[in-house]
């Protein structure tokens, strides 16, 4: 939705039919081959694709059908494409590791604009720990983190309902009163700004983590986090590709 703003005109396809969280125009699709039909309907000047499950050869269908439509695809780990453009917003983004660095566009990372406004609010740290892996938390490891963290420690849980374990965590959570649960926040600037630290992924959340300067440990979940992961690294930051394996000095 930050990067839609460079554009005068928007239409959202999506699987989700939440429209509380889009403030464009949203037609809901069940699935690729179904958002083909909406594309010859719409005939937009360009498609720009957030999609993992949006393949290579989608890419290849999609210019055989609309050769005259700019496809750009958002990218984030370095496949192959078949496309006109391809956007990376990752602070380790390197264009020379794609196969044709001259389609390759590099932004800085989307940062959401209620970031630089809470970003100049001096807010009071009730927090001691803002804790999220991922909306959906693929491996389960929330309740395990909170599980090895120190008990006189406030805490905020960050998450979402394409978490399957949800309701697992609500009720692990709901008898201590030290950890503050929040599920589809839109306080997430808010909430960062009111923790001293912060337990998340090496995703787009690191991004945002970086931007509001809370020190950190990130921990890898999932294959597609490698590159930001071995950036941060090399940076020196704090970041495992398992949550066992960092000490937290709190």
């Amino acid at each position: 939705m930050v990067y839609a703003k460079n554009f005068d005109e928007v239409i959202y396809v999506s699987k989700s039919d939440e429209k509380e969280f889009v403030p464009y125009p949203l037609i809901t699709t069940k699935d690729e081959k179904e958002f083909f039909s909406h594309v010859q309907k719409l005939q937009p000047q360009e498609v720009i694709v957030d999609n993992y499950d949006f393949s290579l050869e989608y890419e290849k269908r999609f210019k055989e059908l609309f050769p005259n439509i700019k496809l750009s695809c958002f990218d984030d780990d370095y496949r192959e494409h078949f496309c006109d453009e391809i956007i990376n917003h990752n602070i380790s983004a390197d264009k020379n590791r794609y196969k044709n660095p001259s389609i390759i566009k590099i932004i800085s990372p989307l940062i959401r604009e209620e970031f630089y406004k809470e970003k100049a609010i001096k807010r009071e740290k009730i927090y001691d720990i803002f804790l999220a892996m991922g909306g959906a938390d693929t491996q389960n490891l929330n309740i395990s983190i909170l599980k090895a963290l120190p008990k006189d420690k406030e805490i905020a849980v960050l998450t979402t309902t394409a978490n399957k374990n949800v309701d697992e965590l609500k009720k692990f959570v709901k008898d201590k009163n030290n950890i503050s649960l929040h599920t589809n926040s839109n306080e997430v600037a808010k909430l960062l700004n009111q923790s001293k630290y912060a337990i998340v992924t090496p995703s787009v959340l690191v991004h945002e983590v970086l931007f509001m300067e809370i020190p950190f440990v990130a921990t890898k979940t999932e294959e597609n986090q490698d590159d930001v992961y071995r950036y941060l690294y090399k940076k020196r930051y704090n970041v495992f590709d398992s949550y066992k394996k960092w000490k937290l000095s709190l």
